[in-house]
């Protein structure tokens, strides 16, 4: 099918310097990891036929979400490189200094992750080795597949908290969809996700509270035929009581998001065009 599901916070591949020089890596892996998410992606993938991409270096180390100027450069040994541009996003900017940026710094509640600085060249080998082979790597896939295609789906796959439930409402969300507030994928995909979702019981919000990030932002295009959906799964669902290992109801979570991407293949599929499309959809 024309979709390739992508999970670029669930790695869990730490070398042993890093955790090194974590101050609590037990609390920082707990809280930066979207946990076991790709567990989810996996059985997705086997279920449906779709592509998949999994990043196996943690976010710790760096977060694909995000773009390469979007730095904390007190954080790097020497603070930032003369005739360095300083990014004019005020998103990125505001994340840096949040501690969620390129490399994370901080986590809200927890204080620094890092013991001592970042040296230049390790964030250079980082940005290189890590953040710009994934996105290759992405975007090539999306492209293969909308040449064979005619169009081509990107389900960026994470994972959230629990959500409390908005105000007027009985439940919380268990997915949030978002498409950067309609800028990275057609009405059509988002409309047929929701309406999938609530009829088949699942409480489900659309861009509140995460409408997505830099993939998003990087690789959806639908006006040329690559869309980009985010899907945030409560971890809740398929994690234990203690949201760190995979729980009971990981099976079912994984057949109901499967169903749901075989949902947004076959609309990916009609929006390609083509008869032949249209059978292989049907």
């Amino acid at each position: 099918m024309p979709v390739l599901i992508a999970v670029p916070h669930a790695g869990r591949a730490y070398p042993p310097a890093l955790v090194a020089r974590m101050r609590d890596p037990g609390l920082a892996q707990l809280r930066l990891e979207d946990r076991h998410v790709d567990r989810l992606g996996i059985e997705i993938a086997r279920q449906t036929g779709a592509g998949l991409l999994i990043a196996n270096a943690p976010r710790a180390m760096l977060d694909l979400n995000r773009a390469e100027d979007d730095i904390d450069w007190d954080m790097v040994e020497g603070g930032r490189p003369a005739g360095h541009e300083v990014s004019t996003s005020h998103r990125s900017n505001a994340r840096a200094r949040s501690g969620l940026g390129l490399v994370p710094r901080r986590l809200p509640g927890a204080g620094e992750i890092w013991r001592g600085r970042l040296a230049p060249d390790e964030l250079a080998a980082r940005i290189d080795g890590i953040h710009r082979a994934y996105h290759q790597a992405l975007g090539a896939e999306l492209a293969r597949i909308r040449a064979e295609w005619g169009a081509a789906l990107l389900i960026d796959l994470h994972s959230m908290p629990p959500l409390r439930p908005a105000d007027g409402e009985s439940q919380a969300p268990v997915i949030v969809l978002g498409d950067r507030f309609g800028a990275s994928c057609h009405g059509l995909l988002m409309g047929r996700a929701l309406t999938h979702l609530e009829g088949r019981g699942f409480p489900a919000a659309q861009n509140r509270p995460y409408s997505g990030g830099y993939v998003l932002d990087r690789h959806g295009a639908p006006q040329a035929g690559v869309h980009a959906l985010q899907v945030e799964v409560c971890r809740a669902t398929y994690l234990d009581r203690q949201l760190a290992e995979p729980g009971a109801g990981l099976p079912s979570m994984a057949a109901a998001l499967a169903a749901l991407v075989r949902e947004l293949g076959s609309e990916t599929a009609l929006l390609g065009g083509g008869e032949g499309l249209r059978q292989a959809a049907e």
